[in-house]
């Protein structure tokens, strides 16, 4: 199987060696998404909410530039600068999740690029 590197303006340009995203055959691992502007390269001004929704918006529009969908995604990792965000993190998670939501893991990081207070990958499928 060939390696297929993904990449869309429609979402930030990696901030290092890594590629937005892979695809092998028919599975996508997006790289952890922090919550960058496209346009700009820079952390989107707001709250934790603002912030995650940036991060989700990024992973959907990778996604589609692999031929996917956030309803393909069967996994995700979120790392999360202070736990006690974890709350609100779910509940923007909820709006682009509300139907057979994908397995899961959410850890609390010291620091994440950036000082972001969220950084989500994704591993979803094709097809």
């Amino acid at each position: 199987m060939e390696k297929l590197v993904i990449s869309t303006n429609k979402a930030p340009a990696a901030i290092g060696p890594y590629s937005q995203a892979i695809k092998i055959g028919n599975l996508v691992f997006v790289s952890g998404q922090i919550p960058l502007l496209p346009a700009t390269g820079e952390i989107v001004q707001g709250d934790i909410k603002v912030q995650t929704r940036q991060v989700l918006e990024n992973i959907k529009h990778i996604l589609e530039a692999a031929g996917s969908s956030i309803d393909k995604v069967a996994k995700t990792t979120i790392f999360i600068k202070d736990l006690n965000d974890y709350t609100v993190i779910n509940d923007v998670y909820k709006e682009f999740f509300s139907h057979k939501p994908p397995a899961r893991a959410a850890v609390q990081a010291a620091r994440l690029p950036r000082d972001a207070g969220v950084e989500i990958e994704a591993i979803a499928f094709c097809g």
